[in-house]
């Protein structure tokens, strides 16, 4: 479904300092003056090819796939006002575009410069032009690649630790997924800060044990005020921009310890005819708010299905997978939750490191394979995304490319997955006024738009407001409001200052990333608004809840 905050009426009007006719300057190959987008265009100054005397356009590209997308943009400019990086600064190489431009020039065997290198670090991903391009380009497969080359050139802190890229490490520099690690990148190495930067999230978010480590830091940084004081431009000068950004995005936790869960009331006991099951694994304790391995599906088993806990949902968003795991049982859905099933690999896959995520993706499809489902229902858009793109990564593995196949084609956005089966469980009133996010990688990614607002509308009482700037990027994306927080700061509070103009009292987002970012962005706006996940919206109605547990200033 194309994006709603593009008009394609016709087509946009030209950036002043672009000729529309032709295509755009070439990159820049001197430093950008200070300040976003300030760099201007010209011939870069060195050829790879001959510098190294190897053929880099084979070595990069060698089925010619990127050759080939690359030659199908017309340089039409539909994409240009649907770029929330070409709303920001009006710049033709911050567009997709300009950068498309650019991977063509680097395909051709120039080398990019430190400034050319920033417009593909500025490029959100998220895939607004894919929606948004009438000749079916295929950006997110040259953006990913250029992210490619970026992390060839990474340098060793980008490889620390023991994880897939040090499994593709040891292997000889295999990625496993069709690529070289070793071949030769036409893009600059990033400063050592920022692949220090990099290589600390890629060290903790993928993996939800050591995500956890932060939480009690993260609460005494909030018991004690710390976070409130980065409203002061003294403090937040002081502290790195990346950990400002952080703190500014983590969620409100709960001081408190919280007390188990009492399964008898959050898992009713199936009420259907019994069916062969699996033999039950040997108990473990749980931590509090975790769903069991298994819930039973609520009177006749429609599905079994498999669930995702992700690795921020599961660490931030526990009660996001409660109520997921809840609303699909009371749809018929026997549930199944394998354990220890590790990180997805979207944000690796996100930023080009195409190997890291393949390590993930091929431990994550034997997981699933053993558990043996009809369908992996996915509560996070980036995730499903990126599920969904198996097939792609491990398409060159002779291993795996059938087993990631198969894989794919079971993986479905919750929402996705409840509108194909259709409802079951009674719906009771929510008298509350709803805008609800397209998460950038729902919407534009998988092209699903309409089946979270039929189901929110389905609720007897509830109406929905759409946001103004419905297909714009709130500025999250992945890792982009930790490595370039300036940019996604702005972003967040054009879209922040958008959900407020709805006057609506309760956002929903399919995505943690967008509601961390939206919600910290209408703080900073002073007007707070609670934010809610789909799942908890449908779990409240399923219940009988009173508007006031998704919206404590309604009345009862």
């Amino acid at each position: 479904e194309p994006a709603a905050s593009t008009d394609h009426t016709g087509p946009p009007e030209p950036a002043a300092s672009t000729d529309h006719t032709g295509p755009p300057e070439p990159a820049p190959s001197t430093e950008p003056a200070p300040g976003p987008g300030r760099a201007r265009a010209s011939e870069p100054a060195l050829s790879l090819e001959e510098a190294t005397g190897l053929r880099i356009s084979s070595q990069l590209d060698p089925t010619g796939e990127l050759r080939e997308a690359v030659g199908d943009c017309v340089h039409c400019g539909f994409c240009l006002p649907a770029c929330p990086t070409y709303q920001l600064w009006g710049e033709e190489m911050d567009s997709p575009r300009g950068r498309i431009h650019l991977i063509g020039q680097l395909l051709d065997g120039a080398s990019a410069s430190q400034a050319a290198a920033q417009h593909i670090d500025r490029c959100l991903g998220c895939m607004a032009c894919l929606t948004a391009c009438p000749s079916g380009v295929r950006y997110d497969r040259l953006i990913g690649a250029a992210r490619s080359w970026a992390n060839q050139s990474a340098g060793p802190e980008d490889d620390q630790g023991a994880g897939p890229r040090a499994d593709i490490r040891r292997s000889g520099g295999q990625a496993g997924d069709g690529s070289q690690e070793a071949s030769p990148s036409p893009l600059p190495p990033r400063s050592r800060r920022d692949r220090l930067v990099r290589a600390a999230i890629f060290a903790t978010f993928p993996y939800p044990d050591r995500l956890r480590l932060l939480v009690g830091p993260l609460r005494a940084a909030q018991r004690t005020g710390l976070d409130r004081l980065l409203d002061h431009d003294t403090l937040a000068s002081r502290l790195p921009p990346e950990l400002a950004a952080a703190l500014r995005v983590a969620p409100r936790l709960a001081v408190a310890t919280p007390t188990p869960v009492k399964l008898a009331s959050r898992w009713p006991a199936a009420r259907r005819e019994p069916t062969p099951i699996r033999p039950p694994r040997p108990s473990k304790p749980r931590r509090a708010g975790r769903p069991p391995e298994r819930i039973p599906a609520r009177g006749t088993r429609r599905a079994v299905v498999g669930m995702l806990t992700g690795c921020v949902q599961q660490v931030f968003f526990p009660q996001v997978n409660v109520a997921t795991a809840r609303v699909l049982a009371a749809e018929g859905c026997e549930v199944l939750i394998p354990a220890g099933q590790g990180c997805c690999g979207a944000l690796s896959l996100h930023d080009g490191r195409r190997a890291e995520a393949a390590g993930f993706a091929r431990r994550l499809i034997e997981t699933f394979e053993r558990a043996g489902v009809d369908a992996i229902v996915v509560n996070s858009a980036g995730c499903g995304s990126a599920m969904k793109e198996y097939q792609e990564l491990l398409a060159t593995d002779s291993e795996w490319a059938d087993r990631a196949a198969a894989l794919s084609a079971k993986v479905a956005d919750f929402s996705e997955f409840l509108a194909a089966l259709g409802p079951a469980a009674a719906r009771h009133p929510l008298p509350i006024t709803v805008a609800y996010h397209d998460a950038c990688h729902l919407a534009h990614a998988q092209r699903i738009t309409r089946a979270p607002r039929d189901l929110l509308l389905a609720i007897p009482g509830l109406s929905l407001a759409e946001i103004p700037d419905v297909g714009t990027c709130c500025g999250s994306a992945g890792i982009y409001n930790l490595v370039q927080p300036q940019a996604a700061a702005d972003l967040g509070e054009r879209k922040a200052a958008a959900v407020r103009e709805t006057g609506a009292d309760l956002l929903v987002s399919g995505n943690p990333g967008c509601a961390l970012q939206i919600a910290s962005a209408l703080a900073v706006l002073e007007s707070p608004m609670p934010v809610a996940h789909l799942a908890e919206v449908l779990d409240a109605s399923f219940r009988a809840h009173p508007a006031s547990r998704l919206v404590p200033s309604k009345p009862g």
